[in-house]
Formats: structure tokens, C-alpha cells, sequence
């Protein structure tokens, strides 16, 4: 009857609650994705009497392993390989399983579900390098961007970000005056940046990043660049000034000098004028 019944079910609950408390569910569950080098983390360290497995798919499809996951002490779990549709829609559960070799009378263990995580859309994109060139007539200055690689390959190639996010990828230029706080930014479609507006001879200082429009706002730069300063040698004269400028200071020099000369000779003449009047005005010696 109902009574001798309740005894029975309060320790099936409580040996069910010992079991379970001994599995604690993962917590703190994150995607950390960096040019598509996608790792799953959680924790806490799991102790000798318990492990993790990790299960991913796609959202609404069946659920897969990753074999590296399985049972495992680790607390994270690379699935840069497995998520092979950029663009869908993933979740991972991480099960509270009991340690490799251990059995186990449980037909389902204690997890966690991850938030939703798309490839295409959510990883972060790591900073580029560029290389900085200055024509010998410090007229143009050229940007040459290289595209950050991925964790993806194909046909046993590595792909870079140009690969995957084709027209998608612009790169945005960050430049100032050198020893200036003041900033402008410019956005390009290609690797060869040519940069105009930029005064001639001047050092100027230069940051790249990518730049993907089609994404969400906070997603759509990826990490700014290490700064690179262009090297200016000492400008000729021809470099800095203007030929109407250096022929009004010529003017200018000539004309002082030609007044230091007329001051000159003036102040000689006047000093001659004075030693004669003088001679002029004694009195004859006496023979």
C-alpha cells in the first residue's frame, strides 16, 4: 500500500541525490574562438570520482562526440576540426560522467548546455601584419596587409580569413601624425593599400584590423595591429618648401644683404666726409 510504499521511495530519491551529488554539473560554460580556433571551456576541475564528455551539434540535429572529449579531466575541449559548417548554428552539452573504466547504473548523467555559437559569425579575428613602404619621392605610401591564418583547412591547405570571408573582408586603417593624438581611419577592400592625403615628407603611424560589415556590430572589427611609424630622412630643402616660397626667401636674403652693403658704404662715406672736414677746419702751421 501507499504507505509501505513511501519508505522505499525516499531512498531511491536519496541514493539518486548521492549519485548525482557526486557528478557536479559543469559550470561556466564559454566559447573562446580566435580565426576559427574554437575551444569549449567550463568548469570546475573535475575530482578523481567524476569526468567530463562533451556532445555538440548542430542546433535541432543529432548530437556528436569528439573522441578527444570523451571522459576526460580536461576542461576544455578543441572542436576547431568538428564544427565543418561555418555558418550554422552550434550548441555543446557537457556531461558529469563517472571516470574511464568506471560503470556506472545511471542511464542519463548531470550536464550543461552551452550558449549557441556560429562560427562565421562569432569568432574573433586575430590582429594582421603589414608591411610599410614609402616611395622615393615621399609622394605615396603603401600598406601591403597580410591575412591572418586560420585553424581551418582544406585539401591540405591552411585557409586564411581572405579565404573564408572572401568579398566579405575589408581592412580598416587607423593613421596619424607622428608624436600627434589625433586619429583618422579609412576602410579598404584589398591587401595593397595606397594611402592619399597624407603630406608629403611628414612621419605618419599606422594601424590595421579587419573589418567585416556583414556581422554584428561588436563583431565586425577584429584585433588592431602593432603600430608601424614610416621613417622620414632629412627633407631636402626642394621637399618642405615650395619654389615660390624658397624664391621669396632668396628675394629677402639678397635684399639684406644689398642693404647691409649700402649701410656700409654709407657709414665709410660718412666717416671720410668727417676726417676731411676736420683737416679743413685747422689752422696753418708756420713755416
Amino acid at each position: 500500500d501507499m504507505e509501505t510504499m513511501r519508505p522505499a521511495a525516499v531512498c531511491v530519491l536519496l541514493l539518486l541525490s548521492t549519485v548525482l551529488g557526486s557528478f557536479p554539473q559543469a559550470q561556466h560554460v564559454t566559447w573562446k574562438s580566435t580565426n576559427f580556433k574554437t575551444v569549449l571551456s567550463w568548469e570546475p576541475k573535475p575530482s578523481a570520482d567524476y569526468s567530463y564528455t562533451v556532445e555538440f551539434s548542430v542546433v535541432g540535429r543529432d548530437r556528436q562526440r569528439n573522441h578527444h572529449c570523451v571522459r576526460s579531466s580536461a576542461t576544455v575541449c578543441d572542436l576547431s576540426s568538428s564544427l565543418t559548417d561555418l555558418n550554422a548554428n552550434y550548441t555543446a552539452d557537457i556531461l558529469s560522467e563517472p571516470p574511464l573504466g568506471v560503470t556506472s547504473d545511471l542511464i542519463e548523467f548531470p550536464y550543461t548546455t552551452s550558449p549557441r555559437f556560429c562560427p562565421y559569425k562569432d569568432t574573433d579575428i586575430g590582429r594582421p601584419d603589414f608591411k610599410l613602404e614609402v616611395s622615393e619621392d615621399k609622394k605615396k605610401t603603401t600598406l601591403y596587409v597580410t591575412d591572418p591564418l586560420t585553424a581551418l583547412f582544406k585539401d591540405g591547405r591552411q585557409l586564411s580569413i581572405r579565404d573564408v570571408f572572401s568579398e566579405q573582408l575589408h581592412y580598416r586603417v587607423t593613421y596619424r601624425r607622428n608624436k600627434s593624438t589625433g586619429k583618422k581611419s579609412a576602410d579598404f577592400k584589398t591587401n595593397i593599400i595606397e594611402m592619399s592625403g597624407l603630406d608629403r615628407g611628414e612621419s605618419y603611424c599606422f594601424n590595421v584590423q579587419a573589418f567585416i560589415p556583414s556581422r554584428s556590430f561588436k563583431k565586425q572589427l577584429g584585433e588592431l595591429s602593432h603600430t608601424q611609424c614610416s621613417e622620414v630622412e632629412d627633407p631636402s630643402i626642394s621637399d618642405v618648401y615650395s619654389v615660390g616660397v624658397i624664391a621669396v626667401a632668396i628675394f629677402l636674403i639678397l635684399l639684406l644683404i644689398a642693404i647691409i652693403i649700402a649701410v656700409t658704404v654709407i657709414c665709410c662715406r660718412c666717416r671720410r666726409n668727417a676726417r676731411t672736414t676736420g683737416k679743413e677746419g685747422l689752422p696753418l702751421r708756420d713755416v
